[in-house]
């Protein structure tokens, strides 16, 4: 069985070269870049990946179904550029396909926080589909939380790839800025409302979600920071949201 990475980066020039030597022992990587101004490009054509340039950003979902479309391997394993497969995930994903079982394969992933691997906060073990035959699954069409959707059977390996999601305090804001933003627009979109008071009630309760009952405390300081994050994106999603409501007045 022949094996296709899939990667969609934009200015991953510090992740990039270990995401691709952690799928070394894919047939093929295929790199669908949105316009990096840094040598992403380059650092991902050098180790012998497959690289393509998009002139606009249509949103995660359709990106990586640009990507998948360019695979040509009989197998399929979608991966971000900040994310590594671990060398035992990598036997144990070659040993599956010699004999498939099933056309698709969900994987865990063990998140890093501020230099924390963090194993609650709902973080863990955080069963994400990645390893699916193609042309039995598509990504879901959506700008944002993007997941694979198949109708076929799905099993689950025992191995768990690596994620490292933030360099920093200021790259975990901006992020949560952009999410909210296309969240909030995906909302807006479908007509949902809310209000200020909406908005608050969903902060605290995702505050209380995460560090209380996923037991976020457990992840020491990073857990309680993960939880006001994440408190504070959903609060700036619902603000947003009212704010994409309000009608400009005459």
């Amino acid at each position: 069985m022949t094996l296709s990475v899939i990667i969609i980066t934009k200015n991953e020039a510090a992740h990039i070269a270990d995401c691709i030597s952690s799928v070394s022992f894919a047939d093929e990587i295929i790199v669908v870049d949105s316009g990096s101004t840094d040598n992403t490009r380059d650092i991902a054509a050098s180790l012998g990946a497959k690289v393509t340039l998009t002139p606009d950003w249509p949103g995660f979902g359709p990106q990586k179904n640009r990507a998948l479309d360019l695979a040509t391997c009989t197998w399929v394993l979608s991966i971000d550029a900040d994310e590594r497969v671990t060398p035992e995930l990598a036997q144990e994903i070659q040993r599956v396909l010699a004999q498939p079982r099933v056309d698709a394969y969900k994987m865990a992933r063990l998140s890093n926080f501020g230099g924390r691997w963090i194993r609650h906060s709902g973080w863990w073990p955080d069963h994400v589909l990645r390893l699916f035959k193609r042309g039995t699954a598509r990504f879901k069409d959506v700008a944002v939380h993007e997941s694979v959707v198949t109708s076929s059977v799905v099993a689950v390996l025992d191995g768990h790839f690596l994620h490292y999601p933030y360099a920093d305090l200021e790259t975990f804001i901006a992020k949560i800025n952009l999410y909210s933003s296309e969240a909030a627009a995906i909302m807006h979109a479908k007509g949902k409302k809310t209000s200020v008071l909406g908005a608050t009630g969903h902060a605290i309760w995702t505050f209380i979600r995460i560090y209380l009952i996923r037991r976020g405390f457990l992840d020491g300081k990073e857990g309680f920071v993960l939880a006001v994050m994440a408190a504070a994106g959903s609060f700036f999603r619902y603000n947003k949201l009212l704010l994409l409501n309000r009608k400009p007045s005459i």
